[in-house]
C-alpha cells in the first residue's frame, strides 16, 4: 500500500525547461517560479505576451484583465506581434522553438520564431547620468558585498558600469552567482538596485529613473565639459562679466583664454589656474574627482585658482565661477590686493546660470541588457544554427527582444543589446543555474526560413493562437515590432 509520502513523490513531475531539472509536486512551482505542476501537467506560470498596435500605442504597457473586455480572439492579424515573453524555452536545445508563427505582413508571408533564451553569457551595461564621481575605473561594483561587475570608462556627462557576465555568474562562489543573477534580473525588470563601488559612491540605479548618489537624487547631467560650456555661452557673458571659469573634473574652461573669448575680443585678466594646461583656455586635472563642483572634490571653487598676475589684473575685475550643470555658481570681484571677494550675483548672470541648467538633459539611468545567443538557442530555429547567424548578418532576419528593437554586434555569433525600458514589465526571469531568461524573437520571410533549414513542420498560423487562454495582449510602444 502506498504511503502519503510515496504517493506525493509519485505525483511529482520533472521539469525539463532548464538544466536544473526540478521535480515539482502538484500545485507547486519550480525553483525559477516560471513552470508549475498543474494537475500533473507542466505549465508555464506566466501568460504568453503578444503585442498589438493600437491608437494608444504610445501609452504605458498595461495588461488587459483576464476574463475582462478581451475575449481571447486575436484580431487585425497584421498588427499583432508574437513575443517570446511567456513562451518557454528550447531546453535541452535540440527541440524546436516553442512558437514558430506564420503571418502575412503587407502581403508578404512571414514567420516569427520565439523562445525564452537561457543566458549564462549575459550582463547589463549601465549608463548613469551624473557629474559626480562614482569611483575609479576598473573598481569592483558590489551588491550585498558581492562583486557583480566593475566601473568602466566614463562618457560625456555619464558614468558607465559593466555588470554581470559569466565570470560573476559562474566563476565565483554560489552566493556571488546568486546575487549577480538577482541584481541583473532586477535591473533588467526596471527595479531599483543599490550598488556600492569600491573606493567610491553608493548608487541606487533604476532604469528610466534618476540615479541616487550617496542618498541624493540627481536632477541633470552636464551640458558639456567646461570648454564646451565656454563655447556655448561665451556670447551671453560678453560685456556682462570680465572672466568666467567653468569648473570641471575633466576639462575646466577659462573664458578670457579660450578661443571663443579671443574671437569676442575679451581681454586677458591675469587669471592663473592650477592643473595641466592643454590648449588655450582648457585645463586638465584642476582638482581630484569627487561629488562637489563639476565632479571634483572641491566645495570652494577658489581653490582651483592661483594668484592673479598683478601686471594684468585690476581691482574691481569681475568673475563668474560655475559648474557644468549650473548647480554650483558664485560671483566675485577682485579687491585692492587682487583677492576674489564673493558678491551678490547680478541678475543677468543669474539668467546665464539658469540657461546652463535649462540646457542640461534630465539625469537618468539607462540599462542595456546584453547577451550572446549561442548555438543551442539557434538550434531551436534551424537544424543548421550557423545559417541563422548568417541570415541575421545579411539583414534577412530581424532580431527583437520582447518586441523591442535590438543592436546586434558585428563579428561572430549573435550578440545583442536591448534597452530594458522598451520591453513589457516583468519580461526577464531566471533559472538557478544561475542564468537569466530573456525573450528573443527572429522574424523573416517564410521562404527565407525554409531556405535556412527551419523547422517547417512546426510552423503554425497566427490565428491558431486564439484558442489559448494563456495569452495576454498588450499595446505596443513606439519602436516596437507591430
Amino acid at each position: 500500500m502506498l504511503t502519503d509520502a510515496t504517493k506525493a513523490a509519485a505525483d511529482k513531475i520533472r521539469c525539463d525547461a532548464c538544466p536544473v531539472m526540478c521535480y515539482i509536486k502538484p500545485g507547486a512551482a519550480g525553483a525559477c517560479d516560471r513552470y508549475a505542476n498543474q494537475n500533473g501537467e507542466l505549465v508555464r506560470v506566466d501568460p504568453h505576451i503578444v503585442l498589438e498596435r493600437t491608437v494608444s500605442h504610445g501609452g504605458r504597457l498595461v495588461p488587459f484583465q483576464a476574463g475582462g473586455d478581451w475575449d481571447g480572439k486575436i484580431v487585425h492579424q497584421g498588427d499583432v506581434f508574437v513575443t517570446a515573453i511567456g513562451a518557454g524555452t528550447t531546453y535541452p536545445d535540440y527541440k524546436p522553438a516553442p512558437f514558430i508563427v506564420s503571418s502575412e505582413i503587407d502581403g508578404v508571408d512571414m514567420v516569427t520564431v520565439v523562445t525564452e533564451g537561457i543566458f549564462s553569457y549575459c550582463g547589463v551595461k549601465v549608463k548613469i547620468d551624473t557629474d559626480r564621481y562614482l569611483g575609479p575605473e576598473t573598481a569592483n561594483v558590489r551588491v550585498q558585498g558581492e562583486a557583480v561587475g566593475h566601473v568602466t570608462t566614463s562618457e560625456y556627462g555619464s558614468q558607465m558600469l559593466s555588470l554581470g557576465g559569466v565570470h560573476h555568474l559562474t566563476g565565483g562562489s554560489k552566493k556571488e552567482g546568486r546575487v549577480t543573477c538577482d541584481a541583473l534580473m532586477d535591473l533588467s525588470n526596471c527595479k531599483p538596485v543599490e550598488l556600492v563601488i569600491d573606493g567610491g559612491a553608493t548608487v541606487v540605479v533604476r532604469a528610466g529613473h534618476p540615479p541616487v548618489v550617496n542618498g541624493v537624487a540627481e536632477e541633470r547631467m552636464r551640458v558639456g565639459c567646461g570648454s564646451a560650456t565656454i563655447g556655448m555661452f561665451a556670447r551671453q557673458w560678453h560685456g556682462k562679466v570680465d572672466e568666467v571659469v567653468v569648473v570641471d573634473d575633466h576639462i575646466t574652461g577659462v573664458l578670457s583664454e579660450h578661443q571663443a573669448g579671443k574671437l569676442l575680443d575679451i581681454p586677458d585678466t591675469g587669471i592663473k589656474l592650477k592643473g595641466r594646461r592643454s590648449t588655450p583656455g582648457r585645463y586638465f586635472q584642476v582638482a581630484e574627482p569627487g561629488t562637489g563642483w563639476g565632479g571634483t572634490m572641491i566645495s570652494d571653487p577658489l581653490s582651483v585658482l592661483g594668484p592673479f598676475d598683478p601686471k594684468v589684473a585690476r581691482q574691481g575685475l569681475t568673475m563668474l565661477m560655475v559648474s557644468t550643470t549650473g548647480e554650483h555658481a558664485a560671483y566675485y570681484e577682485l579687491d585692492a590686493a587682487l583677492k576674489p571677494i564673493e558678491k551678490m550675483m547680478p541678475a543677468e548672470l543669474i539668467l546665464s546660470v539658469e540657461r546652463i541648467q535649462e540646457n542640461c538633459e534630465p539625469a537618468l539611468c539607462t540599462v542595456l541588457f546584453m547577451a550572446g545567443a549561442g548555438g543551442s538557442l539557434r538550434a531551436g530555429v534551424t537544424d543548421n544554427p550557423v545559417r541563422l547567424t548568417r541570415s541575421v548578418k545579411e539583414a534577412l532576419t530581424r532580431v527583437t527582444s520582447g518586441g523591442a528593437p535590438v543592436y546586434v554586434w558585428p563579428g561572430g555569433g549573435i550578440t545583442f543589446m536591448v534597452d530594458v525600458t522598451r520591453l513589457p514589465a516583468g519580461a526577464f526571469g531566471y533559472v538557478p543555474t544561475p542564468a537569466l531568461v530573456a525573450p528573443i524573437e527572429f522574424t523573416l520571410r517564410l521562404e527565407d526560413y525554409a531556405a535556412l533549414g527551419g523547422h517547417m513542420d512546426h510552423v503554425r498560423p497566427l490565428a491558431s493562437l486564439k484558442d489559448s487562454t494563456e495569452i495576454r495582449q498588450l499595446p505596443a510602444q513606439p519602436g516596437q515590432r507591430p
